[in-house]
């Protein structure tokens, strides 16, 4: 079990899990039983590493991110954990400023987080601090914005065609 200051868990996905004892977590959300935490972004690897080790929560089941322009911190990263014993998910949110939009990268944690965190940069331009080559997937390597940040054109910048 947990230290005293725990609930039980919950063993289906359906079942609300309780608060997780890690000092990086902000706050614990129960919403539809689902579990949300709100997250240090300053501490996410360890958060992450502590998930994965002690909460067996072994796979990552996707990264996103949500722009909350003009909000500030503008940017939401979302984690999806998975755990296949017991089965249970967990979503992990890190909010991240809009000025200079970066976290450091879960690559160390779950291999998986390669193509999610690329993703993530090349569509909203967040940074994912030691990534091992954090460079464009979808987009062509010179385009210049993230698409879908909210503040992105809404038909994408007009480049020059020859005959128009």
């Amino acid at each position: 079990m947990g230290s005293g200051n725990q609930a039980p868990r919950g063993e289906g996905m359906g079942e609300a899990m309780s608060y997780f004892n890690h000092p990086a977590i902000l706050e614990t959300k129960q919403a539809l039983g689902e579990t949300t935490l709100i997250a240090d972004p300053a501490q996410i690897v360890d958060l992450c590493r502590h998930l994965k080790e002690n909460e067996k929560f072994i796979r990552l089941s996707s990264i996103t991110a949500v722009d909350w322009h003009p909000a500030e911190p503008r940017f939401e990263v979302v984690y999806h954990l998975h755990s296949i014993e017991p089965i249970r998910r967990v979503r992990v949110k890190c909010r991240v400023s809009g000025t200079n939009p970066e976290i450091d990268s879960v690559y160390s944690v779950w291999r998986a987080a390669d193509w999610y965190e690329r993703e993530m940069f090349d569509m909203f331009g967040i940074g994912f601090r030691n990534h091992p080559n954090l460079v464009r997937i979808l987009m062509p390597l010179d385009w210049e914005g993230h698409p879908l940040r909210k503040d992105y054109p809404v038909h994408g910048y007009k480049y020059g065609y020859a005959k128009e």
